[in-house]
């Protein structure tokens, strides 16, 4: 698909919720995304990603893709997935892979 063919393309929001204490970090880390990661996901098809955060640790996260759970899984094949996925567990609440936590949103609305 091509960039400019997004109709073909779920909106999808997820939630996870990270250590309050941590979320500095958190940012830090996502200000510099590691760039082989960066390309992982535009392979497994993440397109126009994004992540918001509160105070308390809530992360939402937004991701446009074809299909969201190939997408996952696609990202599961990538080795720096599991490095990226094990550097950043100990800044969230779960005792598993952030990756792991992600829990999808019914979109109810959407003004195009």
């Amino acid at each position: 698909m091509s960039a400019g063919n997004r109709s073909q393309r779920r909106r999808v929001c997820f939630v996870m919720r990270a250590r309050a204490a941590t979320l500095a970090e958190y940012k830090r880390r996502h200000a510099n995304v590691w760039p082989e990661m960066l390309d992982a996901l535009a392979r497994a098809g993440w397109h126009n990603y994004s992540l918001f955060a509160q105070a308390d640790g809530m992360v939402v996260g937004y991701v446009e893709t074809e299909d969201f759970e190939a997408a996952l899984a696609a990202m599961q094949q990538e080795s720096v997935n599991a490095r990226w996925q094990a550097e950043m567990a100990p800044l969230f609440e779960i005792e598993a892979a952030p990756d792991s936590a992600m829990q999808q949103l019914e979109e109810i609305f959407h003004l195009d």
